[in-house]
């Protein structure tokens, strides 16, 4: 069944799937409500498993949600445009392979190696990091480096907290920074004293490399990003005296170095947290390319080399064809339209279950050979933000 789904799927596009919304909950996060799920389903997998803060897009990683997680969850769901068929984005890469996602990338990860998300947390995160290779490896996964962009769309107010803190603070020390993970289990360990807050635009970004902390604003953020969901927590007391327990302090952390602080410390990126300069080389403007009258192309994340975004704007009542020499997954978060003579459109409002013309993933030939957006509407532009792993002119727009 699910290889003649996957077939079905991408003849009615000519290459073009369409996918279903991807909810994941968190139970360490409160929901900000800017998904556009409907206010009733929020908490639609039950208050032990929290509340839905993310969608993940293009996704074939199962979230570490820990053991309640059920089988499947995070993984994104190919769906035939009448609604009767449906396949796993990751059994099309696993039947399809190179055919599907490039010959090139799969040679090297043998899989689709990133995804996306919108990330809606009401409140500010804990300052944070994710993992590199090397010490993701050390308990069988990949490591994480991420971005992030901030679209106005999914922005109409700015949570509680709209700013970021980035690593640390130039002066610091590695053992200021032990006695502060030491004081984890006693209360707040004043991890934020050491590091400093950013006030977050809507329409610009953040690079978020492997091994930095970070602590997120609380607004709906789009993260493109290597495809892991490894994480440790740094700091015990957030905002409003939201409180963690010990356990995540040390997650993705080998048996054998549990109650390790050093080693806590190793896994940083120590040079890059404390660097002076941390804006100027990690903050993103969109960065505009040659197009058309019909449409508009920006580079919004780029200064990652395994993952990256673009945006798209067609102009009312226009149509733009969008050449790519790679796959990507995209989502549309403004106006309405076609793509590849599908209707594509961005909801006002979403069920828990339901589908939607707002998600799409774009096989290797479709994306070489053009895929036609066109805007139906003669006042509102059409925008679509698209995410993928490695792209050939990645490097020179991110030395710009």
């Amino acid at each position: 069944m699910a290889n003649r789904v996957i077939e079905q799927a991408l003849n009615q596009g000519n290459g073009v799937v369409r996918l279903a919304p991807n909810w994941v909950p968190r139970s360490f996060c409160r929901p900000g409500r800017r998904l556009r799920l409907h206010p009733d389903d929020y908490f639609a997998l039950g208050l032990a498993r929290g509340g839905i803060d993310e969608r993940w897009f293009s996704s074939t990683t199962p979230a570490d949600n820990g053991p309640n997680t059920p089988e499947g969850e995070g993984l994104s769901r190919i769906v035939t445009m009448d609604g009767k068929g449906e396949a796993l984005l990751i059994d099309a890469v696993n039947e399809l392979k190179g055919q599907l996602i490039g010959e090139e990338l799969y040679a090297r990860y043998g899989r689709w190696p990133m995804f996306g998300k919108f990330f809606d947390n009401l409140g500010p995160l804990p300052h944070h990091i994710h993992h590199s290779d090397k010490y993701a490896q050390l308990v069988g996964m990949w490591g994480k480096p991420e971005m992030y962009f901030f679209p106005a769309q999914y922005n109409n107010y700015g949570g509680e907290f709209p700013f970021t803190f980035f690593g640390l603070n130039p002066e610091v020390t590695k053992d200021r920074l032990k006695q502060a993970l030491k004081d984890f289990s006693k209360g707040d360990n004043k991890l934020l004293t050491l590091s400093r807050a950013y006030k977050i635009d809507v329409d610009t970004g953040w690079d978020v490399p492997t091994g930095v902390l970070h602590a997120p604003a609380s607004l709906c953020t789009y993260e493109p990003q290597f495809a892991s969901d490894v994480f440790a927590m740094y700091q015990s007391v957030l905002l409003f005296d939201h409180t963690l327990s010990e356990e995540v302090l040390w997650k993705t952390c080998p048996p054998d170095k549990i109650g390790d602080y050093d080693y806590l410390i190793e896994v940083l990126d120590w040079e890059m947290n404390v660097d002076p300069d941390f804006s100027k080389h990690r903050f993103m403007r969109p960065i505009r390319e040659p197009a058309d009258d019909g449409c508009v192309k920006e580079w919004i994340c780029y200064k990652t080399d395994v993952a990256a975004a673009k945006r798209l704007t067609v102009l009312p009542g226009r149509e733009a064809a969008l050449t790519e020499p790679v796959a990507y997954g995209l989502v549309c978060v403004e106006g309405h339209g076609a793509i590849n003579g599908m209707d594509i459109a961005s909801p006002t409002l979403i069920r828990y279950g339901q589908a939607t013309d707002d998600e799409f993933f774009v096989s290797v030939p479709a994306a070489k050979a053009g895929v036609k957006f066109v805007n139906h509407s003669k006042t509102e532009p059409l925008v679509v933000l698209y995410h993928f792993a490695h792209h050939p002119d990645r490097k020179a727009v991110a030395s710009k």
